[in-house]
């Protein structure tokens, strides 16, 4: 087993279990109230160094465990510094730590040299900008093009007051279909994309005898068809490029 891989995955396992399994309700809510003032805060961040230390087992990167908690904890005490506990917030708290830990590991493993050479290459290589094209063609302007393209339909539904979907509902929905339908596309599991528009075929289709659900139908439908067909033709497209 790569030693390296095995560093990261202990430094990653380490911060998944003070972050998520240590953390209850109770003590989240003492942390948001009290602040710096919350003792758990400070025996978080204790616990965040203290369970790499244990989980690396190499008794001299005792400073590996002292950075994890000091550093822990101002991120920690920063994010509820701030006016809400949103999603944005945790992502952005959950990348400062995981940029934490990558710069750690870059340290331990003498990998710094390695790092431009790396993006250099990443983003010379044929095959990656392909496919990180390709994800972000199907995510935003095939995402553009579905709502301009049925712009019509939904302004009459709505005019009708026939439209019960929540809010931007339908863009997320199509957004995680079309990375589905693409990542398919690229690992060869043509068969799943059949399950993928069964099942939104029953949960869209459940509500048909309500009142205007005709309509309704017939617009998710459009948009569906749609959705499938140009990231399916993309998805091709980009077979032919990489493969």
């Amino acid at each position: 087993m790569n030693p390296q891989l095995i560093l990261a995955l202990q430094l990653l396992l380490a911060h998944v279990i003070t972050d998520f399994v240590l953390q209850s309700g109770t003590l989240i809510e003492q942390k948001r109230l009290k602040k710096a003032k919350a003792p758990f805060l400070y025996l978080h961040a204790f616990l965040a160094g203290g369970i790499t230390y244990l989980l690396l087992q190499d008794w001299s990167l005792w400073y590996v465990a002292l950075i994890i908690s000091v550093t822990h904890f101002f991120i920690d005490l920063w994010k509820l510094h701030q006016g809400e506990d949103s999603l944005s917030y945790f992502i952005i708290d959950q990348l400062l730590h995981l940029f934490v830990l990558l710069l750690i590991w870059l340290w331990l493993t003498a990998s710094f040299s390695k790092v431009l050479p790396f993006i250099d290459t990443f983003f010379t290589s044929t095959n990656v900008l392909v496919v990180l094209i390709g994800y972000l063609i199907v995510i935003y302007p095939v995402g553009f093009l579905i709502g301009k393209a049925t712009q019509r339909w939904q302004e009459e539904i709505a005019k009708e007051g026939e439209r019960t979907s929540l809010e931007k509902a339908g863009r997320y929905i199509g957004i995680f279909e079309r990375i589905l339908v693409l990542t398919f596309i690229l690992s060869d599991n043509f068969s799943a994309i059949g399950f993928l528009i069964a099942a939104k075929s029953i949960l869209r289709f459940s509500d048909k005898n309500k009142s205007g659900a005709r309509k309704q139908t017939e617009y998710v439908l459009i948009g569906t068809l749609m959705s499938f067909a140009l990231t399916i033709i993309i998805g091709f497209l980009m077979r032919v490029l990489v493969f």
